[in-house]
Parts: C-alpha cells; structure tokens; sequence
C-alpha cells in the first residue's frame, strides 16, 4: 500500500455529440483541407507558473521544499498546420504586476 493522488475523468463528455460534431463538421472541413481549399491549423496553449508542485510523500516530520513565489508565469501558444506539419510557437514571460 502507498499513498497516491487521485486522477480525473471528465464527468460531462456527451460521446454521441462528439462522434455527431466529428463526422457532420470536423471531417468535412479536414478533406478540404487535403484537398488544398482551405487552411487547418490544430492549436493549443500551456500556461506554465514557475512554483514547486509538491506532491504526496511518507515521514515522519513534514518536508519544506524552497519554491519561487509564482508570480513569475511562461505561456507558450503553438500551432500545426494539418497539411505541412508546419508548427509555430510564440513564447511570453510574464510577471503579473498589481494595480492600485
């Protein structure tokens, strides 16, 4: 036995809408893109916070870790396009300032 997190599952999928919106929207759009008529990108963002995550452990006194205060952020927005693979990324660091 150990200690360990516990996962997700996403509660609210609606399968038969996903596969609906896949077949009627998604795979149309995706053959013209094949066929040169239209441009298809895939697109994502990770929004990084520079702080120690910490986790679960077994001891016998607590553990203190040194961590940034997370202020400081990295983004980082990509995407691929369906036909070439050709990928752009755009990097941004942040340091969220406070208005009065």
């Amino acid at each position: 036995m150990k200690r360990l997190k516990v996962g997700y599952i996403p509660g609210n999928a609606d399968v038969e809408a996903q596969k609906e919106y896949q077949e009627k929207k998604l795979e149309p759009v995706l053959e013209e893109a094949r066929q040169g008529k239209r441009a298809v990108f895939f697109v994502d963002a990770a929004n990084f916070i520079m702080k120690a995550f910490l986790g679960h452990i077994w001891c016998v006194t607590k553990v203190f870790i040194k961590s940034p205060s997370k202020r400081k952020r990295f983004n980082v927005l990509a995407s691929i396009k369906l036909t070439t693979a050709d990928a752009r990324i755009c990097l941004k660091r942040l340091y969220p300032q406070i208005e009065n």
